[in-house]
């Protein structure tokens, strides 16, 4: 007797090469966040062709399916993101990005591609569904707004678990990071705004110079890791911008740094921005500048429910994947938002990539569309028996 696991493998495979259009067409019309018009139509014409029911979303891009089973049961979401980035693309692909600037840099095509594939299975195989799986097609997640949109429109509402991924490069086809616990970072922006007091280049002494007051608070902020924080914590705390003056020399007023704090624990996410604002104004004012810290709380972490994350184990082995231990990551994720709603479990996707995340050449094996798709219909098949 052929298993639902061997169907799913089966027909996701005979739907590869459609899979891959659908994914190269997208590849080559990008669309930025909050632009995804074209890029949600398309998604919302493949899917009415597949016979698989909307929902109305109620935002302007994105789309939220929905595949209702024969049987009573819980509602589970898979999602995927659907937004490129401002990169100009550099692989010399045949159907690389006809739009000069943009790129799907990051494999949110591949993402949208598979969940569409697993929608399909999913639909073809609904009067064995004991439940409901929503399937969302995100937008904005690289601006870190697009799940407190979809937040906000309610699309979470009634759902009891949510299942997302992330293509990897480094993986090959085949194989699939799983961990229980934190998977990726949680963001936090700053602003540091500091005023001197400007004049000659060869006065110094007449002037309080901002640069040197920047250069001393730079340095000052990695304490806030080696001295504030645990070290059973993992920290990292980046000035990524500082901008100053106009002139060879004059030394300017006023100064800007800029920058990223990342954690995975909460007690270290806490801790930093009261040390921070410690650190800058008490180093201002030991040059006699004053100093005024901007804080944007964006994103917690990204932590897998050790249940959701055993479940998705459970899920790659009956589709014969290799599952190794995920290894985590300093960079965001907005599925972390859904997370704190409700148990989820996001995955890394072996995609053997030649660059890394947002690089002007950035590639990714095809090959892997097909094995995600059936990975997430045999997880939305498990995890509605799981729940329910």
């Amino acid at each position: 007797m052929t298993t639902i696991s061997a169907t799913f493998r089966e027909q996701a495979a005979s739907l590869q090469s459609k899979l891959v259009s659908m994914r190269r067409e997208l590849h080559r019309f990008p669309e930025l966040s909050n632009e995804e018009f074209e890029t949600t139509k398309r998604i919302r014409a493949w899917l009415t062709e597949a016979g698989v029911r909307l929902l109305d979303l109620g935002l302007p891009t994105g789309v939220l399916a929905e595949v209702k089973g024969a049987h009573p049961g819980p509602t589970i979401m898979l999602r995927a993101d659907i937004d490129a980035l401002p990169v100009n693309e550099e692989t010399g692909l045949p159907f690389a990005s006809e739009v000069p600037g943009k790129m799907h840099a990051c494999g949110h095509d591949f993402h949208t591609t598979s969940m569409i594939g697993a929608a399909k299975l999913l639909h073809d195989h609904a009067d064995e569904l004991h439940g409901t799986v929503r399937i969302l097609f995100q937008p904005a997640e690289e601006q870190a707004v697009g799940a407190r949109a979809v937040l906000e429109a309610g699309a979470l509402e009634g759902v009891s678990a949510i299942f997302g991924m992330h293509n990897k490069p480094e993986l090959p086809v085949g194989t699939v990071g799983i961990r229980t616990g934190p998977l990726m970072a949680s963001v936090d922006r700053f602003e540091i705004d500091i005023f001197g007091k400007g004049g000659h280049a060869g006065v110094p002494e007449a002037v309080v110079d901002p640069v040197v007051v920047s250069s001393a608070i730079v340095t000052s902020l990695q304490t806030l890791v080696s001295r504030n924080v645990s070290p059973h914590y993992s920290a990292v705390v980046s000035v990524c911008k500082l901008q100053a003056g106009s002139s060879w020399n004059v030394i300017p007023d006023t100064a800007v740094l800029e920058g990223t704090v990342r954690t995975f624990e909460p007690e270290a996410r806490a801790i930093i921005p009261d040390r921070m604002k410690q650190v800058v104004e008490g180093v201002a004012a030991g040059y006699g500048a004053e100093a005024r810290l901007n804080w944007t709380s964006m994103l917690p972490a990204v932590n897998n429910d050790p249940a959701m994350a055993e479940m998705m184990r459970r899920a790659a082995e009956a589709q014969g994947l290799q599952v190794v231990e995920a290894v985590p990551t300093m960079g965001g994720e907005d599925f972390a938002l859904y997370q704190e709603r409700i148990p989820g479990c996001f995955i890394w996707m072996g995609t053997g990539g030649t660059e890394q995340w947002h690089h002007p050449r950035f590639t990714l094996n095809e090959d892997a569309i097909a094995i995600s798709a059936a990975l997430f219909a045999e997880a939305a098949v498990l995890g509605l028996k799981s729940i329910g």
